[in-house]
This record gives structure tokens, C-alpha cells and sequence, in this order.
């Protein structure tokens, strides 16, 4: 919200050497965030000159110059010889003058330049070159805006171009300060200045007729119960002349908020709306046909706004018609067919007070924001619409040659119901930590407009004001005291935390595993849960066939409206932004939560349980319900080279054999074996796939993507991938990490080497040498799989390094060797495995 300071006077005392940056310390002490101080960065001398005269000269680009004799007065070097391109001005003529030495916005600094062979001793300004619009519609006249001054005079401060504007930022459940009233009332809470409510007439002066225009509210599919439109007031001027000029400290203030200057008639709705935060409409009376209606949309009825869009609207639309059909969307934008224009000479003001969620919603659907739905979305005061309204009327009378219609106008409007909230004694010292006195807790809330009765032994009931529809009940209260006696006044205790709590098991091993892939070299990049249902399908399941997925009824990116089955999609995304800006070697990991839906479950729900109630096991149950399966996941993927090239060694780029130790890294921190098994999978390469389990339980894969996949992804050369559930994995590990005693005896060493069929897995050859070797076996290791030439067709040797260690003696060869050969029979036995001669 930006808010002119000389506006800001009109209804709170500033100090009159208050400075932006003093109006926005006090805003924050209140509770906003100050955002930036806009001015028209003009830089004088600018002053008011007069054309003497003019000669125009044809060029031999097409163009005619004047070539200007302008007076500027005596302080400023009298009459002054300036080249001006524009026609729209006449000898006599008062204009503004930027002379040598100024700065006009861009920067633009004007100097004595020759141009047409002249020499311009200055420029002729348009509005456009002031700062105040953005279309270049000639020179600025004074008569053109009613204005006279002193040649020679100060045409910054003339124009009211010395103001300048603070910007705050409104958070939504605060829409009361998106006008100079709120904004003011909340500078009088932050520095105890006079406040001077612009809200505030006398009911006898606003009041209208009760007929002479028909309106009606017809809302037959409300939203949750609330009627689309709860107020609608109609006062009618006529006689305007919309050709009149916009005064031109009213151009000022509107830029300096942000509006464009459109035309006397729409700038003062814009103004009025700014002022009280009222959105206000005008329409062309004339063309009108009937009386108004507020309903809600055909499906499939078209309307054309005043941006010249034709939009199909929607059942939950609510519209301004007439009988001629729809003519305004509802708290949005008007319709093109009854906008005011050069030739309105009578005008229909509508101030109305709409249903939040219903403007929200219709804003939303057609992209549509405005500074009317920014409005109504938030909930404007519903007793300032008669005010606004002969506001509005009052500044046609006045500066567009009108006359106030006194005998046909129009209302419809509702009773405010504004509910009293008890406020328990003692309640706002307990819940702020402040030890605040009776008397600060009434003031703070009177001072906002707040109705506060006699307190009772309880404590007090307090009526909010009209215009904060957000003091819903005692704990915004509470808010609303601590934020005007001082947030500094909030003591900073830490919570004292109940002894022998801590992380989780759970918690405590997921740390662990992050931690020791961190220290293992490997990046950590958390991506968002979102993908696409082809990636779901390819990377979330096994065969690649299509698995269940949850949609998202509003997703951040309408590309991605799924919510990921695995960690990779979000990993070759990383990687292709690395690739693509040059970091090609890669290491990445993430821990993150996967969503798995059980097929044929349908998930969300549109139950909402009520508020202030703790909620109990079955609604719990239902709510959990309505939540796919989700579990924690954590992925690795490498690609480019594990050791660069370098004078001497070549390049070695990650394989396979790389993730097998990620996976040892991640099953050493959560205290288990991980096996390694050769499989199959949709997204990675025959034969250099494999299924990661403990025990029997499959945990994840491992495995080298398959070039097209890779090519998909935009990631050149070899991509390697592993994704276990960790969730599992922790579960099947059982307590987490013990630490072993270390024996003082020696090792005993010993390979050896099994032939066994070339499909028989390496981990089952393991698993068998050692259940056979028993309590003496340490370790165990695969250093080699040999496949060729001394071997029987369709076998392979495997060689298997061996460290044998007793806890209370040294081993002998003959032990070491007796502890081996009976994990050979085992391997004999259960895979007819045999030594290799």
C-alpha cells in the first residue's frame, strides 16, 4: 500500500519535519513491513513559463518544430529560446519549464543543447516527462488543469510534485489498511497523533431515497451459506462533464499510489477508493436498461470487461446486470458495454460490500487481480459504503460541473451483526507474557475502534469495529494489545524442554545416514515432491508399467501435478541444472518422502473439522485416512568422473561399483548388511541393475540408467543411480548402530576360490560361506569374478577374501583353514559350489 505523505496529513498530524523514514519506523512498530519511499525523482529548476510566441518550421524529416519564445520570469533569464515538437499548445499559453540543470525521471538532465539549428535553452515538459502517466499526450497546460501561477513560479510544488509516498506491506488478514484511512488510524496507534476519521458523516447527509432505482440481490447458489452481495448502495450525478481535467494534486496522489490517471470520472472513484478503501464503480447511466441485478453467472455466459477480454464465466461468478444482460463482474471489473466515457453526462455510483471467498475465487479463476477484488477478498468495512459513495458524488459535484440527484437512488442493506467477544481477566498477560494493567488492555482496544463494556469479576466484553472483520476472538485480541503497547515489550524465554525427551530412533538414524553420506563426499539436494505421472510411472515402479499416483487438485506447476513415487526425478533434475551450467561432476543424494497411494483408494477429502476443538480418535482417523501412504526415501545418483584427469592419471568415471559403496555407507550408519543381488528394472541398464535387501526383505536398487533415459533427462555419459527406503531399512536394522569391542589377538588371512553356475548369485555364495565358517569369521570379501578360458561353459569363479579372529587367542593356520573349509561345504551343499583346482 503506498501512501502520499501530503494525504496522510489530511487525516492524522504528522510532524512537519516528519520524513518517510520516520512515518515508516512508526508503521513498523505497529506490525508492518516497510517496503520503499517512491517520489517523482524531479530535480528542479521546473517552473511555470508562458509562450510569448511561436514560429513553426517544416524539417526535411517530415517533423514541424516550434521554435518557442518563452517567458520564465526574471529570476530565471526572462524570455528563453526553447525547440518544442509537440502542436497542443498556443501563444499565451502557461506551461512547465525544466531549464538548464533540472532532472527529469530516468534520469534526464536537461541542458542548453542545439537541435533544428536552434539552441534549446531548456524543454517544454508533458505529463509523461513529469513522472505523471505514461502516455505522452502533449505539452502540460495549466488552463487544461485549472491551475494559474506567477510566471517564474515553482511548478514542482505547484503540481504537487514535492510529495512523496511510503509503501507498506499489507498481510491479508489486515485489508482495513489498504486506504489512507486505515493507514492513518494506524499511525495515530503508533505516535498517539490526532486522528481525524474520514469515515465519519453525519447519517442525515448520506441518507437517500429509498426508491427511484431498482436493485435487487438474487443469489440462488451462495458460497458456504453466504450470500454474494450483502450491500449495494446507488446515488446518481448528473450533468457531468468527463472532459474537465483531473486536478492536478489529485494526478499526483494516484501516481505516487500507484493509479494511472484516466479521466476526472474514474480518478475520483480510484481516489475515493484509495481514501477509505471502499472500491467504488461508476457507470454510464444512459446506458443502462433498467434497474441493476446481482446474481450469479450462466455457465458459459460470456461477458467483455473493460481490459476488451470476452470471458466465459463460470456458475460460481457473481455479476452486475441489467436487463440487457451481465454488465460488471462482480467486485473484479466492469463491463465494457456501460463504462464512463468522453460522452457519459450522467453517472451511476455503486459502492456494494461482496462475499470474500466468491471475489477470491472469481479473480483467481479469470487471472484477474484488481485493486477492487485486492479489496473485497480482504473484507471491506461494511458501514462505509453510503459514505464512500456521496464521497464520490460530492467530488463529481465539485470538480466534474454535476449535480447530486436527490430523489432517485437505490439501497439494499443488511444489519451488521458485529458479535461481542468475551475477554477473560488475566487472559492477555498470560498468553503475551506482559503483565499488562486493566487499563492499557481497554485503551489498546479502544484505540482500535473496539466497543469495550464494563468489566465484570470475569473480565470484559469487547465489540469490534466495523472495519476488522479479523478480531474473531480473544487471542486476536490479545495480538491486537501487544502489537499496540510494544511487540519489544514481549520477553525473548525459551521453553524449558521435559527431561528425557530427544529424537527419535527413527529420527536419530536418518541423521546418521545424511550425515554419513555428507562426509562422504556427497552433496545433499532437497527438491520439490512434484513430478509428472510418466516419471512416476518410469522411476516408481519396477516393470514401468503404469502404477497409482495422487494428483493435486492445485498444483504449483500445472506440468508437474503429481506427487513423486521416487527420489530420482527430482535428482536428474539437479544434475541437468549442474550439467548445464557447467558442473559436470557430480555426487548427489536426497532424503525425502514419497507418496505411494494403494490402488483404487481415492485420498483427499473436502472434511474440514471445526475449529477451537481438539479433535478426537475418529476424526483423527479420518483426516489420516485422507493421507496417502507416504515414506521416507533416500536416493544417490553420480555422473562425469570420481578423479578428474590430471597429469599422469586418466579421468575414472563413476560406475556402479561407486553406488555399492554409497549403499555400504548408508547400511554402516543405520547398523546393518546391506545384499546386493543382479536384477532387472524399466529405467536402468540389463546388467547393471541390482536389488539392495536385508535379510529377505528387498530395500531399494541399484543400478546405471539407460542412455535414452539419460538422453532424456539432458545429462551426457554414464548416470548411476541407488534408492533405498530408508524408513525400512531403520526399522529392519532394529536399535540403530552398536559398537563392537575390538579383539588384541592377530588376524588370520586366507582366500578362496568357487566355481559355481554363471547365474547364481554372488550374495548367496557369500551368505553360505558364512553360515558355514561360524563365530570365527570377521570378514568377508569378494575381490574377483572370473569367466573364461580354464573354466566348464555357463560357470564363473568367484574369489572370496577371508579374516578369521578369535576374541580370547591367537588362531592357528590349521583353525583358519578348518573355519574355511566348512564354509565351503555349506556353499557345496546348498549351491554345489566347488573349489576351483
Amino acid at each position: 500500500m503506498r501512501v502520499p505523505l501530503s494525504w496522510l496529513r489530511e487525516y492524522v498530524d504528522l510532524a512537519p519535519d516528519a520524513t518517510p523514514d520516520d512515518v515508516l519506523a512508526a508503521l513498523v512498530s505497529v506490525g508492518f513491513e516497510e517496503e520503499d519511499v517512491f517520489g517523482f525523482d524531479l530535480v528542479g529548476p521546473i517552473v511555470v513559463g508562458q509562450v510569448l510566441e511561436f514560429v513553426e518550421e517544416p524539417q526535411s524529416n517530415g517533423k514541424t518544430i516550434r521554435w518557442c519564445q518563452v517567458d520564465v520570469g526574471p529570476d530565471q533569464g526572462g524570455v528563453r529560446g526553447i525547440v518544442c515538437g509537440a502542436g497542443n499548445f498556443f501563444a499565451g499559453d502557461k506551461v512547465v519549464v525544466t531549464l538548464p540543470g533540472a532532472v527529469l525521471p530516468g534520469p534526464f538532465p536537461i541542458a542548453a543543447r542545439k537541435t533544428y539549428g536552434h539552441v534549446s535553452d531548456g524543454m517544454i515538459a508533458s505529463a509523461k516527462e513529469l513522472g505523471l502517466g505514461d502516455e505522452h499526450n502533449g505539452i502540460l497546460r495549466l488552463v487544461e488543469l485549472g491551475l494559474d501561477a506567477p510566471v517564474g513560479a515553482d511548478a514542482i510544488a505547484l503540481l504537487g510534485l514535492d510529495d512523496v509516498a511510503v509503501d507498506v506491506n499489507v498481510t491479508p488478514d489486515r485489508g482495513y489498511a489498504l486506504s489512507i484511512r486505515g493507514i492513518a488510524r494506524e499511525y495515530s496507534h503508533a505516535t498517539g497523533a490526532a486522528f481525524r476519521d474520514p469515515g465519519l458523516r453525519e447519517w442525515g447527509e448520506l441518507q437517500q431515497p429509498a426508491a427511484g432505482f431498482d436493485v435487487a440481490v438474487r443469489d440462488d447458489a451462495p458460497i458456504r451459506g453466504r450470500v454474494g452481495a450483502s450491500e449495494f448502495v446507488v446515488r446518481i450525478v448528473r450533468g457531468v462533464d468527463p472532459t474537465k481535467p483531473t486536478p492536478a494534486w489529485m494526478v499526483a496522489r494516484l501516481t505516487l499510489a500507484g493509479i494511472r490517471s484516466l479521466g476526472i470520472l474514474i480518478d475520483i472513484t480510484n481516489y475515493v477508493m484509495i481514501e477509505l478503501g471502499q472500491p467504488i464503480h461508476g457507470y454510464d447511466l444512459d446506458r443502462l436498461r433498467g434497474g441493476i441485478t446481482v446474481r450469479r453467472a450462466t455457465p458459459g455466459e460470456k461477458l467483455e470487461t473493460l481490459d476488451g477480454k470476452v470471458r466465459t464465466l463460470d456458475g460460481e461468478d457473481l455479476l452486475i446486470t441489467d436487463e440487457s444482460g451481465p454488465i460488471g463482474l462482480a467486485g473484479v471489473m466492469g463491463g465494457g458495454t456501460t463504462e464512463m466515457t468522453d460522452a457519459t453526462r450522467n453517472v451511476l455510483i455503486e459502492a456494494a460490500v461482496f462475499d470474500t471467498v466468491s471475489i477470491a475465487r472469481t479473480a483467481r479463476r479469470h487471472k484477474l487481480p484488481s485493486e477492487a477484488s485486492r479489496r473485497f477478498e480482504r473484507g471491506v468495512d461494511p458501514l462505509i459504503p453510503f459514505v464512500a459513495a456521496r464521497r464520490v458524488a460530492d467530488l463529481m459535484v465539485e470538480y466534474a460541473g454535476g449535480s447530486l440527484d436527490t430523489a432517485v437512488g437505490g439501497a439494499l442493506f443488511a444489519d451488521v451483526d458485529l458479535k461481542g467477544i468475551e475477554l477473560p481477566k488475566g487472559f492477555v498477560s498470560r498468553l503475551i507474557g506482559v503483565d499488562y494493567t486493566s487499563d492499557e488492555i481497554t485503551g489498546a482496544l479502544e484505540a482500535i475502534g473496539a466497543d469495550v463494556e464494563e468489566p465484570t469479576a470475569e473480565g470484559w466484553f469487547v465489540f469490534p469495529p466495523s472495519w476488522r472483520p479479523d478480531l474473531t476472538d480473544k487471542w486476536t485480541l490479545a495480538e491486537e494489545v501487544a502489537r499496540l503497547h510494544g511487540l519489544d515489550r514481549v520477553p525473548s524465554v525459551l521453553p524449558t524442554p521435559p527431561s528425557g525427551r530427544g529424537l527419535t530412533a527413527a529420527q536419530r538414524g536418518r541423521r546418521r545416514v545424511a550425515n554419513a553420506l555428507a562426509a562422504a563426499g556427497y552433496v545433499e539436494t532437497p527438491s520439490f515432491p512434484f513430478t509428472t505421472e510418466e516419471q512416476n510411472h518410469l522411476h516408481g515402479s519396477v516393470s514401468g508399467e503404469p502404477v497409482p499416483s495422487v494428483k493435486l487438485a492445485n498444483p504449483l506447476d500445472g506440468q508437474a501435478p503429481f506427487l513423486r513415487r521416487s527420489l530420482v526425478p527430482g535428482l536428474l533434475q539437479v544434475a541437468h541444472r549442474n550439467v548445464s551450467r557447467g558442473f559436470t561432476d557430480l555426487a548427489l543424494f536426497e532424503s525425502g518422502t514419497v507418496f505411494l497411494p494403494a490402488p483404487g483408494v481415492v485420498y483427499g477429502t473436502d472434511f474440514v473439522p471445526p475449529l477451537a476443538v481438539r479433535p478426537d480418535a475418529a476424526t483423527l482417523a479420518q483426516l489420516d485416512a485422507s493421507i496417502p501412504p507416504q515414506h521416507r526415501h533416500v536416493a544417490i545418483l553420480l555422473t562425469g568422473s570420481r578423479v578428474a584427469k590430471q597429469p599422469g592419471t586418466a579421468a575414472a568415471p563413476y560406475g556402479v561399483s561407486d553406488a555399492l559403496d554409497a549403499v555400504r555407507t548408508i547400511a554402516a550408519a543405520a547398523g546393518t548388511t546391506i545384499e546386493v543381488a543382479q536384477s532387472s528394472r524399466a529405467a536402468l541398464h540389463p546388467g547393471r541393475t541390482a536389488t539392495l535387501s536385508v535379510g529377505s526383505t528387498p530395500v531399494g536398487y541399484v543400478g546405471e540408467l539407460l542412455p535414452a533415459v539419460a538422453e532424456a533427462a539432458d545429462l551426457p555419459g554414464r548416470v548411476v543411480v541407488a534408492e533405498l527406503d530408508l524408513d525400512l531399512v531403520l526399522t529392519l536394522s532394529g536399535v540403530g548402530v552398536a559398537a563392537a569391542s575390538l579383539s588384541g589377538f592377530p588376524a588370520a588371512t586366507q582366500d578362496v576360490s568357487l566355481v559355481v553356475p554363471a547365474e547364481t548369485p554372488a550374495a548367496a555364495v557369500r551368505a553360505a560361506l558364512v553360515d558355514g565358517a561360524g563365530a570365527l569369521l570377521e570378514s568377508l570379501r569378494l575381490v574377483d569374478d572370473y569367466r573364461g578360458q580354464g573354466l566348464p561353459e555357463g560357470a564363473k569363479s568367484l574369489t572370496f577374501a577371508l579374516r578369521f579372529r578369535a576374541d580370547d587367542r591367537t588362531l592357528t593356520a590349521a583353525e583358519a583353514t578348518d573355519a574355511k573349509l566348512a564354509g565351503v561345504a555349506a556353499a557345496q551343499e546348498r549351491l554345489g559350489a566347488t573349489l576351483r583346482e
